[in-house]
Parts: structure tokens; C-alpha cells; sequence
């Protein structure tokens, strides 16, 4: 019983000193999970962070890794650019070495060959002679036919003047004024005189209309018993003295033709029929019109058509004695032939797969 009286008396005690623990460890409690609460929002923020650093450190990766892919691309695509330009470059520097080499044989061989145009000179010079020479044998012809046409027409007109003067003819009785008796021998004139007729001018015929019967009525209805219009003869008139033209030339000049202007005279399409004459002309001068095509390979299957004047039986005209492209064998310092150049296609393919190789090392 004692026991449980001290107990009773305890028991107050008791119940304050339990509740200052209960509420002390309430106190305790509440600061260690604010502490808890703290520590545990640290490290969560610690690995949240740390997971965003990874996931950067991971885009810039992916990132850097696209980015080298793209400038890779780029950088490939610049060189091939770049070795297409090289390429073509070179395709051009060695059509261009072709053609001037072609080119410079063609103007050698066909438009300034020496010799051909030595011969050629020689035999203009020649045809040149001849024709001065048979041109001047014509001018001393016709000098030759003028004097005599002079001459003749001197005479013609001499006897013309002496058929006028015929009365001026010496008589028997009385002597004329180209005879004088004080003279020697007569006058030459005398002489054309004596051989000359005299001038008499001639009257033209007039036709005379035929009669017809009026009392027959047929003929009279007939159209030949009409009268017609017959040609009028010729009126002998002189000459009109003082400054005036003749008939003939004002005539000439009063009919002439037709002069057209230059607007009516040419033609409308004048422009178009010029353009279509000189691209007939260029085509006509063109010796290959087929268009180079480096990358194309539609000629390398193409059948090869030689030229006509070198693949006649004929063969090409000779004009002198010696050629640009003749071969001298005594010449030659060894006996083996030379080596053919390449054709052109070759040439490019070989070029183009040593740019490529050289490419592929770059």
C-alpha cells in the first residue's frame, strides 16, 4: 500500500515530467524533419542538376555531331564543285590547244599555203600577161578599125559634098572654079568632081487608091472596098537650127521606162532573205558542226566519215611541188614511224581519270 501511495504521490510528477518530455520531443521532431526536409531537397536539387548538366553535356554532343555531318556535306560538295571547274578548265585549255593547233594547220595547208599561192601568183601573172597582151592586139585592132571607119567616113563625106557641087563641074566651054587656066594640073577636087554624080532629090512614090465600083453594092459593103489608112511618107524636113535637141533624144527622154524607188524596188522581207543567205553561207563554210560535248559519251560510239577530197581514189589536188605535212623518210634519224596523237575523247578520258584520282587523294 505504501507502494501505491508513493505512486499516488508520483504520480503528478510523473504526469509533468512525461508531458515536458512528449512536448520536448515534439520540438526535437518537428526540427529534425525540417533538417530532413532540407538535407533531402538539397540532394534532390543536387541530382536534378546533375542530371541537366548530363543532358547538356549529351545535346551538345549530338549537336556537335550534326553540325561536323552538315560541314561535312558542305565541305564535299564545294569540292566537287571545285574539281568540276578544274575539270572543265582543263577540258577547255585542251579543246582550245586543238583547235589551235587544227586551226593552224587548216590556215597553213587550205588558205595561206606558199606554195600553192607561189603557183598561183605565177599563173595570175601569166593569165595577166596573156590578156594584156591579146587586150592591147584588140585596142590596136580597133585604133586600126576607128582610123579606117574615120577615113571611110571622111570619104563618104567628101563624095557626098562632091555630088552637092556638081554643077561647079568645068565645061568645055566654061572652066570651073577647081580649074583655073592659070593653074598647072588641076585641082583634086576637079577630079572627085568629074567622078561624082550629081545630087537629085527623089520624090517618094504615092500609091494609088484602087477605083471602086459603086453600083455593085457587095463590094462596097466589102472591108477592103473602104478606104484605109495608109502610112504617110516622109516629110523631109531640115534640120532646125540654133540649140535644140534631137527628135530622137526627146523622144527618149519624153518614154523612158520606169524608174522605180529604192523602197519599191526592194523587196519587203529583204532583212529575213540577207539573214538566211549568210547562215547559208556559214553553214556552206563549216567544216564539222558537230556540237563538243566533253562529258557526253554519244560520240565515242559514232562511226568516223573521212573527208572527200581525202578518201577519193584521186586524192587531194596537188597545187605545187612540196607541202607543210609532206614526209621525208631520208630525213628521218631513226626508221621507226612516229607514234599517232590520241583522238580527242581519249585524251579527255585520260585527262579526267587522273583529276579524279588526284581528287580522291585531296
Amino acid at each position: 500500500m505504501a507502494t501505491l501511495a508513493r505512486l499516488q504521490a508520483r504520480s503528478t510528477f510523473l504526469a509533468h515530467q512525461y508531458y515536458f518530455r512528449n512536448s520536448a520531443v515534439d520540438v526535437f521532431r518537428k526540427k529534425e524533419y525540417d533538417a530532413a526536409v532540407k538535407i533531402q531537397s538539397w540532394f534532390r536539387g543536387c541530382r536534378i542538376r546533375a542530371y541537366l548538366r548530363y543532358l547538356h553535356r549529351v545535346a551538345t554532343v549530338i549537336q556537335k555531331c550534326w553540325r561536323g555531318y552538315l560541314g561535312r556535306q558542305h565541305y564535299q560538295l564545294i569540292v566537287k564543285l571545285e574539281f568540276c571547274t578544274m575539270k572543265m578548265n582543263l577540258y577547255n585549255a585542251m579543246a582550245v590547244r586543238i583547235q589551235k593547233r587544227w586551226r593552224g594547220y587548216r590556215i597553213r595547208k587550205y588558205c595561206f599555203n606558199y606554195f600553192y599561192l607561189k603557183e598561183y601568183l605565177k599563173a595570175v601573172s601569166e593569165t595577166n600577161d596573156a590578156i594584156r597582151e591579146a587586150l592591147e592586139e584588140f585596142a590596136e585592132m580597133k585604133e586600126r578599125e576607128e582610123k579606117k571607119a574615120d577615113l571611110e567616113r571622111e570619104e563618104k563625106k567628101r563624095d557626098y559634098q562632091a555630088r552637092k557641087m556638081h554643077y561647079l563641074l568645068s565645061t568645055k566651054q566654061i572652066p570651073g572654079i577647081y580649074n583655073s587656066p592659070f593653074r598647072k594640073d588641076p585641082d583634086p577636087w576637079e577630079l572627085r568632081l568629074q567622078k561624082a554624080k550629081p545630087l537629085i532629090s527623089q520624090r517618094p512614090k504615092v500609091k494609088q487608091k484602087r477605083d471602086v465600083n459603086i453600083s455593085n453594092w457587095l463590094a462596097c459593103t466589102s472591108a477592103r472596098s473602104f478606104p484605109q489608112s495608109e502610112i504617110l511618107p516622109p516629110i523631109d524636113r531640115k534640120q532646125c537650127q540654133g540649140p535644140f535637141r534631137e527628135i530622137t533624144e526627146v523622144l527618149e527622154q519624153r518614154y523612158k521606162p520606169l524608174e522605180p524607188t529604192l523602197w519599191m524596188a526592194e523587196p519587203i522581207n529583204e532583212l529575213k532573205m540577207a539573214r538566211e543567205e549568210l547562215r547559208k553561207q556559214e553553214w556552206m563554210r563549216n567544216i564539222n558542226d558537230n556540237m563538243f560535248l566533253p562529258f557526253s559519251s554519244y560520240h565515242k560510239n559514232k562511226k568516223y566519215i573521212p573527208l572527200m577530197h581525202s578518201s577519193s581514189k584521186y586524192g587531194p589536188n596537188s597545187y605545187g611541188s612540196q607541202h607543210f605535212r609532206d614526209e621525208n623518210p631520208k630525213k628521218w634519224i631513226c626508221d621507226k614511224d612516229f607514234q599517232t596523237v590520241l583522238p580527242s575523247f581519249d585524251l579527255f578520258s585520260k585527262y579526267g581519270k587522273l583529276y579524279s584520282k588526284a581528287g580522291q587523294i585531296i
